[in-house]
């Protein structure tokens, strides 16, 4: 099992080629700056994998530095840092799986997500994002629901409370078009929601959401996130244990069919 927070990944490994370039052009961080247009501070967060770069800067600091679009290469791999650099490899296993489980608590699954949903999710979130990586963040997780529509098929299945779907996250708007997009899901053959009825007196889930993952190679994998940071596990037992928890949180909640007809119902009443 590995824990993680937020991480650097691709971010450092960019902020160390964009060192090296400066000093081999004989640049202080300073001076960078002033020649690009940004401060020395960002271009130490940039060098560090604090942040990724901002507007043109890669651009810029290519052309000052002659780095003749290795910078501008190496940014194309970035795409990751709006994702938590621990994620990074399980979402390119989840992009290839042979099968993606999820039980959620709180909020709609990533991969069920609006455009407009997913923007409100990020835009809630405490410390604040700024606008850009909202906007980065939102297109990764877009970007990660090919797998819905990926060939070959896989299987696909969610448990979630009932509480992702009546809280109106983002307003009612945003939650009649959230539920309408999941209705449609709903319909694909290899995809099954199944809704956990608030009424539930006995729940295998109490210790709160995860994902589970089948590689091509059938290999398990999972992940939890929580307040505290985020738990990677790839080790038995711990793996049976959750796929075992997985069935029976199946068990307990509504059929496909049942959920369908409750989701129509909270959809009716916004």
């Amino acid at each position: 099992m590995h824990t993680s927070n937020n991480g650097g990944g691709n971010a450092e490994m960019f902020g160390e080629l964009l060192r090296f370039f400066r000093l081999r052009a004989g640049l202080s961080q300073e001076a960078l700056g002033l020649k690009i247009g940004f401060s020395k501070s960002q271009v130490a967060m940039v060098e560090r994998g604090a942040r990724p770069p901002k507007g043109d800067f890669v651009a810029r600091a290519d052309d000052v530095l002659g780095a003749q679009g290795a910078l501008m290469a190496a940014a194309r791999k970035l795409d990751t840092t709006h994702l938590a650099s621990w994620f990074a490899e399980f979402a390119e296993e989840e992009a290839k799986a042979a099968a993606l489980h999820t039980y959620e608590t709180h909020v709609m699954p990533g991969l069920l997500q609006t455009e407009a949903y997913a923007h409100a999710v990020f835009a809630s979130r405490h410390p604040a994002y700024d606008d850009e990586d909202i906007a980065g963040k939102v297109a990764a997780r877009l970007g990660r629901q090919s797998l819905l529509v990926r060939k070959p098929l896989p299987d696909i299945t969610f448990v979630v409370e009932l509480i992702t779907l009546s809280r109106p996250i983002g307003g009612q708007a945003v939650q009649r078009e959230q539920l309408q997009h999941v209705l449609e899901v709903a319909q694909l053959r290899h995809v099954q929601i199944q809704v956990m009825p608030p009424e539930r007196v006995s729940h295998a889930g109490l210790d709160g959401p995860f994902v589970l993952l089948e590689t091509e190679q059938r290999r398990q994998l999972a992940y939890i996130e929580g307040q505290g940071g985020s738990f990677f596990v790839d080790k038995q037992p711990d793996l049976a244990n959750l796929f075992g928890k997985y069935g029976t949180l199946r068990a307990q909640a509504l059929s496909p069919e049942e959920s369908l007809e409750l989701i129509e119902q909270v959809a009716q009443k916004i």
